[in-house]
Parts: structure tokens; sequence; C-alpha cells
């Protein structure tokens, strides 16, 4: 019974995490209408994306060494607190604050939740645990937007922030009930060295990937050249500090954790830069209703869930889930991309959308259970935030690229779908890499290397 309350914690304040994502996306441009604060507008995503950025690296260490808890609190009370301020501020200016305390809470909240589940449920039940998680993201954006757009309309912008705090209050006692008695205290027993060093390449990351943001919004007619020169800028940033946060050799795709990583990243990378652009190819070049265009993407985030739900029953096995699923992301994308071509019937994006969001619902919570498997005791928190930030970082970095791609092309969706694909097929090369390779000398018959601790040192 005290599990059952646990994952029902988990999973509400994983729900709370994501809602707050679509809640925000959908009431901002009232926002900055209505606080004056439209040239203000990219900062209040990019100030929370840095602040997440930083609180994964910080939380995932913090958690390795002291256990879960205290990020996880500490984490609970300044999302909601970071909410709060932003559905009372008066300005654009405190409204970003409120944002960048949000987004630090936030990002403590999941990689805490990742450890949590590492030091709490048996290796056996890690699938469907992450399968849980995955729905927990999918269904707020199924119906997010639509309940955010009725309490915006009605009862207006500021209770789509102050209505979070509410609900977290409520799904914190759930998960405060769920871990008493669980072994999650305690952690390392000295500090990990470089701690202080990887929370200032974090801040130097999330500056990069804010300035590939800004130079994105604009590159192309109309630009200017100063856009392609932060985007330029942003990449140059990111290719010093971002390898700094992750797994040694997930560049260059090495065996195990740093494969694990990295095909995380390009999965996640490939599938939302196409679906960015996936509604207005099918508005603006092929015709359909903005409901039309919105049932795809439903159609894509009911398969993910369906495909995470058979994840967790382990219908398929880990080595099925990575290649067919990164196979389907591929197919799906190659498949939207010829929905650009105005002979090939538009229905046809339907079941396009359906396998991406199979795909990527096999790949994405199969990945989340590899990098617990791979970590050693006192490095989940780690490896956890390591997934997280590379995830978040490649996905802003493929936004960009594909943006700026698609503004240089003219319109160019076909530019879009060709560079998302590209991503979708190196992660279906190295997704037979996410395993450890069996031993070849000394030892039993099929004997793995070293655990990722051991592989994300020297790889």
């Amino acid at each position: 019974m005290t599990r059952k309350a646990l994952t029902a914690g988990l999973v509400a304040m994983m729900s709370l995490v994501a809602l707050e994502y679509m809640a925000v996306a959908t009431a901002m441009p009232v926002v900055a209408e209505e606080l004056g604060g439209v040239e203000l507008y990219g900062l209040a995503f990019s100030g929370a994306m840095a602040a997440s950025v930083v609180g994964t690296v910080l939380g995932g260490r913090w958690a390795d060494l002291r256990g879960p808890r205290a990020p996880l609190w500490t984490g609970v009370a300044g999302f909601a607190a970071g909410l709060a301020v932003a559905g009372l501020a008066p300005s654009m200016e405190v409204l970003i604050a409120g944002r960048f305390v949000q987004g630090f809470g936030g990002a403590l909240v999941s990689v805490a939740l990742y450890v949590v589940v590492a030091r709490v449920y048996p290796e056996s039940l890690h699938p469907k645990v992450f399968s849980l998680f995955a729905t927990a993201w999918v269904v707020p954006s199924m119906v997010g937007p639509a309940v955010v757009g009725v309490v915006t309309d009605t009862l207006g912008w500021r209770w789509v922030f102050l209505l979070v705090p509410v609900l977290t209050v409520a799904a914190g006692l759930v998960l405060l009930r769920g871990l008493a008695g669980q072994p999650v205290s305690g952690g390392q027993r000295a500090p990990a060295p470089g701690l202080a060093a990887k929370v200032a390449w974090a801040a130097v990351t999330a500056v990069g990937a804010g300035l590939m943001q800004y130079g994105s919004g604009g590159t192309g007619e109309g630009g200017g050249s100063w856009r392609w020169i932060l985007l330029a800028a942003g990449l140059a940033v990111l290719a010093v500090a971002l390898p700094r946060l992750l797994p040694a050799g997930t560049l260059r795709a090495a065996r195990g954790l740093p494969s694990v990583v990295g095909l995380r990243g390009l999965a996640a990378g490939a599938f939302f830069a196409a679906e960015v652009m996936v509604p207005l190819m099918l508005r603006e070049q092929r015709g359909l209703s903005t409901t039309a265009a919105g049932l795809v993407l439903t159609g894509g985030a009911l398969s993910w869930s369906f495909a995470s739900w058979l994840q967790g029953r382990e219908v398929f096995g880990q080595r099925t889930n990575l290649r067919l699923g990164a196979g389907m992301i591929a197919l799906g994308v190659l498949v939207m991309g010829a929905v650009t071509v105005p002979a090939v019937p538009v229905a046809v994006a339907y079941p396009a959308w359906i396998v991406t969001g199979f795909g990527i619902g096999l790949v994405y919570p199969t990945l989340s259970v590899l990098t617990l498997e791979l970590s050693a005791p006192g490095e989940q928190g780690e490896n956890s935030s390591a997934l997280q930030v590379g995830e978040s970082v490649f996905s802003v970095v493929s936004v960009a690229v594909t943006g700026a791609l698609f503004a240089a092309a003219g319109s160019g969706y076909w530019a879009v779908f060709a560079a998302t694909l590209a991503m979708a097929l190196a992660g279906l090369a190295i997704a037979p890499r996410a395993f450890r390779a069996k031993a070849s000398g000394t030892g039993p018959a099929g004997a793995a290397e070293p655990v990722a601790g051991e592989v994300s040192r020297s790889g």
C-alpha cells in the first residue's frame, strides 16, 4: 500500500511539472501582452530553461550525496513559490524572476524522482514506473492546452500559474505519505569532486542554449545577420561546455551510458523539432484546419502513451525497444516529410505521426530504465541529470537549427524534415551501442563490461 501511495505521488508530481510546461507555453502570449513585456517574451522561456539546467546538475549531485529527500522537497517548494510569484507578478520582470525560481525547483524535482525510483523500486519494476512517467508527460500535452485556454479566457491567465501550486501541495502530501519509511536517505560519504565546476559549466551551457533560442527566433528574411551570429555563438559555447556535463564519450557514441544519453538527445531532438513544424505545415501548406492539424499530434501522443505502456510490460525487450523505436521515429518523420509534396494525400499525416509517437514511446522510457541499470550506487543522480540535460539541450539545438533552416530555405518544410530524419537515422545507428559489450577475456561467458559509472569516467 505504501508503494502504491509513493507511485501515485511520483506520477502526480511529474504530471504537474509537465502541466506547468504546457500551461506556460499556452498562456504566455496573453501574459506578455497584458504585462507589456513582449520584448521579454523569449526570456520568460530561456530564463526558466537556464535555471533548469543548473538545477538538474546540482540536484543530481545533491541527491547522490545526501539522498533525494532534500533536493526533492527544496524543488517542490521552489517550483510552487516560483509559480506563485509569476501568478502575482505586477510586471514582466517579476514574472521572469518567478519563472527562474520555478525552473530551478522543477529541475530539482525531476532528477530527485529518478533517484527515488532507483532506491525504492526493484530493478524489475523500473520499466513500469518509467512508463507511468512517460504517460505523465503525454496526457498533459493532450488536454493541457484546451484546459489552459478555458482557464485563461474565463478566469484570467494568473490562475493558470496560481492553481498549479495548490495542486502541488496536494501531490506533495501524497508523495510525503508514500516516502514514509522508504530507504531513500543517505548517499555518498564525501562530495564528488568538481561540483562547483559542474554547476559553472551548467550555467555556461544554459547561456549557449539561450543564445541559440534567440538566434533561431529571427533568422532568415528580416532577421538580420546578428541572428546568425547568435546561432553560431551559441553552438560554439555548447561545443565547449556541454561535453563537460555528459558522460565522457557521449559525442562519439561510446558504448554504454554515453550512447544512452546521446540516443535520448537525438530521439528527443528529432521528434520535437519535427513536431513543432507539423501543425504549421499541415495548416499553411496542406490547408487543414487548426483542429484537424491538432488531431495529428493527438494521435502521436496516444501512440506514445500506448508504446510506453507496452514498454512497461516488457513486451519486446530493451534492445528491440530501442532499435524498433528509433526506426519508427525515422520512418514516421520520413513519411511526414513526404506529406509536404502535394501529390501525397494529406491523410497520410495521421498514420505517419502515430508511427513516430509509437517510436518515441518505446525509446524514451527504455533509456530512463537503462540509465539506472548502468549507474553504480551513488551515481544515479549524476547520470540521471546527464540524461535530462542532454535531452533538453539537444532539443533546443535541434529546434533552433531546423528553425534556421526553415527560414533560410523560405518556408522550407522539406529542410526541417530532412534534418530531423538525419538525426533519427543517427539515433538508429547508435541504438545497439546503448548496451555494454560482452567481455571477451577472462570471466564467465556473457559477462558484461564495467558498470556505467566506470564507463562514464573513462569512456
